[in-house]
């Protein structure tokens, strides 16, 4: 049974790499979770077991983030499961499956990167906002907050994945307009932008950042971890940080603090 006392959150990608680190520590905060993902629920099973063993009822979704026809199954699932929605983290992405440069990109890829990682969280977005304004006219005092997980990639140019760079750019102006939109309803949206994070997508390029990391890459001198993201994510959603709709917390340790 849900507990109409606690907020939900619903986290896209929330069974692996950044979305598990930003579900566990929601977990943590005392959010109960709905995780969205593509495999078939047998294969997040433990990460669904891990989550609950933090206190969190949980709820797995599985949808293309990318078909927003199954966006509004997902919400009516999360609705009949727990009555409401609190946070969106639109955490879910892909990495282009070629690191292909500009002068030898596809279309095709183009196209894929910019459907799942942009267009589905733009248009969720779009649904849950809704849904949340209808939560706040009903109770004055419902606490909502949309935030996006992009990439140091929005403003960093790598020429041999443009495809995803300008994805995370879109999400980046993304988060601006619906902080802009959503002002009036006291919704606030942020921006998480994390840098160089030691995930399932990082591990065929570890010991290129290795040794970025190694020349100096960031301030701190190490990779970063799910869980970098996931307290960064608490801090928003719980709302401690107000008065800052459409801010952007760079998780990146200090990879684009400029240096001379």
């Amino acid at each position: 049974m849900s507990n109409p006392q606690r907020r939900v959150a619903l986290v896209t990608g929330g069974s692996r790499g950044i979305g598990l680190g930003v579900a566990s520590a929601l977990a943590s905060a005392g959010f109960d979770l709905v995780i969205n993902g593509r495999r078939e629920a047998s294969d997040v099973a433990e990460a669904l077991a891990s989550l609950e063993s933090l206190g969190a009822a949980t709820l797995y979704c599985q949808a293309d983030i990318s078909n927003l026809e199954d966006h509004a199954n997902m919400l009516s699932q999360i609705c009949d499961r727990f009555g409401r929605l609190d946070v969106l983290v639109n955490n879910a992405g892909v990495a282009p499956d070629v690191r292909a440069d500009l002068l030898d990109a596809t279309p095709e890829s183009f196209d894929r990167l910019i459907r799942i990682n942009l267009r589905g969280p733009y248009f969720l977005t779009q649904a849950a906002a809704k849904w949340m304004i209808e939560q706040r006219q009903v109770d004055s005092d419902f606490a909502a907050a949309i935030i996006n997980v992009s990439s140091v990639s929005a403003t960093e140019a790598s020429v041999n994945r443009g495809d995803y760079c300008i994805s995370k750019a879109g999400v980046a102006m993304a988060t601006q307009l619906w902080a802009a939109r959503l002002g009036e309803f006291d919704i606030p949206v942020f921006e998480v932008r994390p840098g160089i994070i030691r995930t399932d997508m990082t591990a065929g390029v570890t010991d290129k950042y290795d040794k970025m990391l190694a020349e100096g890459l960031t301030v701190e001198p190490r990779w970063g971890v799910p869980d970098d993201i996931g307290r960064a994510v608490t801090v928003l959603a719980t709302g401690q940080l107000t008065y800052a709709t459409g801010a952007v917390l760079p998780i990146d340790g200090g990879m684009t603090v400029r240096r001379l």
